[in-house]
C-alpha cells in the first residue's frame, strides 16, 4: 500500500499512547493493598465497563454530556463501593488514577521523532483537564492538544474528529489518525481522515473488513514507513 501524503498526524492518547489500564489498576492497589490480581481485575473491568456504557449513553443522546473526568469520578465511586470503601477522599484519589498512566516504552521517544517532520495533534476523550494532566505525568508533548469537550461529546462522532481538521486548516485526506482502536480510526475514516493503525497490548484490533491506510507493530515501525526522523 502506498504512503498518503499527509500533512500532519493526529493521535489518539488513551490506550495508544499511555497504558490506560496500568494506571487505573495502580489506583485500585492504593485503595485496597490486600486485593489479589483478580480482585484488582475485576474492579478494572467495572471501572471500564462504566466508562464505556455512560460514553455510549453520551453518544445516543439518552444521557446529557458529562466530561471524561466526571464520568472518572463516578467509576470511582462505583469501584469504592465494590470494595466496601465509602472514604471521599479514598473516592477522589482513585478518580485522578485515570489521568496518571504510565506511556508505553516508545510514546515519547515516537512523538519527538514524528515532530522532526509533522505538526502533533492529540485528540482524546479526555477531557481538558484530565489531558492536560495525562500528558504531563506521561511527558507527552504536542504541537496542539485538543479535548472531545470541545465537541461536548466523545469520539468516534464526528465532530470531535472535525475539531482536528478546523485546527490544522487543512482537508481532512492530509491528516493522518494514529490509533490502536479500530473503532477510533473507523470514525476518523467516515470524515475522510488517512488512518494509521499501530498495535497496542490492550488495543482494539482490525477485523477483516477494515482497511486502514497503514498498519504498525510500533511508533518506530510508523515512523520508517512515513520517513521520519
Amino acid at each position: 500500500m502506498s504512503q498518503p501524503e499527509i500533512d500532519a498526524l493526529v493521535f489518539d492518547v488513551l490506550g495508544t499512547l499511555v497504558d490506560e489500564p496500568a494506571g487505573i489498576r495502580a489506583g485500585i492497589r492504593r485503595l485496597d493493598p490486600t486485593l489479589d490480581d483478580l480482585g484488582v481485575e475485576r474492579l478494572l473491568s467495572l471501572w471500564q465497563r462504566h466508562i464505556d456504557r455512560e460514553q455510549r449513553r453520551v453518544l445516543d443522546g439518552s444521557r446529557p454530556y458529562l466530561p471524561s473526568d466526571a464520568l472518572d469520578r463516578e467509576a470511582a465511586e462505583a469501584v469504592a463501593g465494590a470494595a466496601g470503601s465509602d472514604d471521599p477522599d479514598a473516592v477522589e484519589e482513585l478518580a485522578l488514577s485515570g489521568t496518571r498512566v504510565p506511556p508505553w516504552p516508545d510514546s515519547v521517544a515516537g512523538l519527538a521523532r514524528f515532530a522532526k517532520r509533522y505538526p502533533l495533534i492529540g485528540l482524546s476523550n479526555a477531557s481538558r483537564t484530565a489531558l492536560l494532566g495525562l500528558n504531563a505525568h506521561a511527558g507527552l508533548r504536542w504541537h496542539q492538544a485538543l479535548s472531545a469537550e470541545d465537541a461536548r461529546s466523545y469520539k468516534p462522532d464526528p465532530e470531535v474528529y472535525r475539531l482536528a481538521v478546523t485546527v490544522s486548516g487543512r482537508p481532512p485526506e492530509r491528516l493522518l489518525m494514529v490509533a490502536a482502536h479500530a473503532w477510533d480510526l473507523r470514525g476518523a475514516q467516515a470524515l475522510g481522515l488517512r488512518t494509521a493503525y499501530v498495535a497496542r497490548p490492550m488495543g482494539d484490533p482490525p477485523d477483516g473488513s477494515d482497511r486502514f491506510d497503514l498498519y504498525a507493530e510500533s511508533l518506530a515501525d510508523l515512523a520508517e514507513q512515513l520517513g521520519a526522523g
